[in-house]
């Protein structure tokens, strides 16, 4: 059976006095997606940020491809691997599609500050508007300029948050369609957070889901039953 490449155990986090994880674990392996469910203000965000470094963790352990992570700042976890798409995309709306997705050359060394041609080959859209401006992208454009982006660093784990969200249906089919490529060259690790219950479901190897900042049920596909998961997430 193969590695966990992300390991995190008793994660807590806090924002000022206030307590807004308590002691999750979560696992995420190469070649598969991880859903992380629940209803809103249950944490979800708040579990990629203390993943991605850009909000630190106040407790708990956190294994990266077998190294142990201390505290470790946005950048620092993105020369390590981790790319994040956070939700609402926070693309760049004044910068070009290429120069969006130049950004991502941040973290990466010089010699390996190119754009992969598979970056087009996933959102062929993206290559005929190199240079109209983020901010004139539809919403799903701007979504897949955001994934592509992510993806532009190389990751070995890839941090999803709500990409279904504000997007058309159509564009939503191609962002599963385009996830599932990603799992299935199996090079990284996929966590996806998602409201939409049947995009998640379809997709999800592994699911996890959170209840007032703890971990309510997690297991795999084939341990956990439609309807009980479904049951989980609802209000």
């Amino acid at each position: 059976m193969a590695a966990n490449l992300l390991e995190i155990q008793g994660l807590t986090l806090h924002y000022g006095g206030s307590e807004i994880l308590r002691g999750v674990d979560l696992t995420a392996r190469r070649g598969e997606v991880t859903c992380v469910m629940g209803t809103n203000g249950v944490g979800k965000t708040s579990l990629l940020k203390a993943i991605s470094g850009t909000h630190p963790r106040s407790d708990g352990s956190y294994h990266l491809d077998g190294e142990a992570i201390g505290p470790a700042t946005a950048h620092a976890l993105a020369q390590k691997g981790v790319a994040y798409v956070p939700q609402g995309r926070e693309i760049f709306p004044f910068l070009t599609v290429q120069e969006n997705l130049e950004t991502g050359f941040a973290c990466l060394p010089r010699d390996k500050r190119a754009v992969p041609a598979e970056i087009f080959e996933l959102f062929p859209i993206l290559s005929d508007f190199l240079h109209r401006r983020g901010g004139d992208l539809s919403g799903g454009q701007q979504q897949q300029l955001a994934i592509a982006r992510a993806l532009v660093t190389g990751p070995k784990l890839l941090l999803l948050d709500e990409p279904t969200e504000g997007i058309q249906p159509n564009i939503i089919k191609q962002m599963g369609d385009v996830i599932s490529k990603l799992r299935d060259m199996g090079q990284m690790a996929i966590v996806l957070v998602e409201q939409y219950f049947d995009f998640a479901h379809d997709l999800g190897d592994r699911f996890t889901v959170l209840e007032r900042g703890a971990v309510k049920m997690a297991g795999t596909r084939a341990q956990i039953d439609r309807a009980d998961l479904l049951a989980a997430v609802s209000v």
